[in-house]
């Protein structure tokens, strides 16, 4: 976990989202859930990009569109939170972004319910291997 955590910290200070990635992003995600995608922070988008191409490439998420999405906007409402607010989230587990999938889910129920109701469970407990397997790869 701790290297994890490092690597995060990395990329937040020394890693870009690099927007010639949007064409493909825009092939999966709808027009309006693009502009959500173009709201979010751009760690944001450089994480969840990441997370996409792992759960694009993984055998259990083949074909499944929405896991695809949720993987480049489960992070969506963390509203260009800085790295103060990051660190006390991960060692507190108690700022302003801890509600962040609640949030998303709010934000994406009028555009995809379907990707609405894995937002807002995307860090519960679960027996789903789907999701399971999502949370894995979204820690890592």
């Amino acid at each position: 976990m701790v290297a994890a955590r490092l690597k995060q910290m990395f990329r937040y200070f020394f890693r870009r989202y690099d927007s010639r990635n949007d064409p493909e992003v825009r092939r999966v995600l709808s027009e309006e859930e693009f502009c959500v995608f173009e709201n979010m922070d751009d760690y944001d988008k450089l994480h969840s990009f990441s997370l996409y191409r792992r759960i694009k490439s993984h055998p259990l998420f083949e074909g499944d569109l929405v896991y695809h999405k949720l993987a480049l906007l489960h992070d969506c409402a963390k509203a260009h939170s800085g790295f103060a607010v990051r660190l006390r989230e991960v060692a507190l587990e108690r700022s302003g972004i801890s509600d962040h999938a609640r949030k998303g889910a709010v934000l994406l129920r009028g555009i995809n319910p379907a990707l609405a109701g894995l937002c807002g469970r995307h860090h519960d407990r679960t027996d789903d291997p789907k999701m399971k397997e999502f949370q894995r790869l979204d820690d890592g």
